[in-house]
C-alpha cells in the first residue's frame, strides 16, 4: 500500500473528505466526520505530526506535502 493509500485510509477515505489542500509541509484536510480520524495510523504512514483544528486536520508529512497530495488525487 503507498504512503498516499495509508494516509487516505487514516483520514477515513475519499467519502470523509471535504477539502484537501497541501502547504509547504502539511496536508491541510476538511473532513465530514474527524472522529474517525486513526492518528497512530498517519503516523504509521509517514506523518511527523497532527494537529485537529475543529472538523480539520493538519497532517505534517515535510516537503513531500504537494507530492504526497497528488497521489492522493489521483486515487480519487
Amino acid at each position: 500500500m503507498s504512503q498516499a493509500e495509508q494516509l487516505l485510509a487514516a483520514l477515513g477515505g475519499w467519502d470523509n473528505i471535504e477539502d484537501l489542500e497541501p502547504c509547504i509541509t502539511r496536508l491541510r484536510v476538511e473532513l465530514t466526520d474527524d472522529s474517525v480520524v486513526d492518528e497512530a495510523a498517519l503516523k504509521q504512514a509517514g506523518a511527523f505530526g497532527v494537529v485537529r483544528v475543529g472538523n480539520a486536520v493538519q497532517v505534517v508529512v515535510g516537503p513531500a506535502a504537494d507530492n504526497i497530495a497528488e497521489d492522493m488525487e489521483d486515487l480519487r
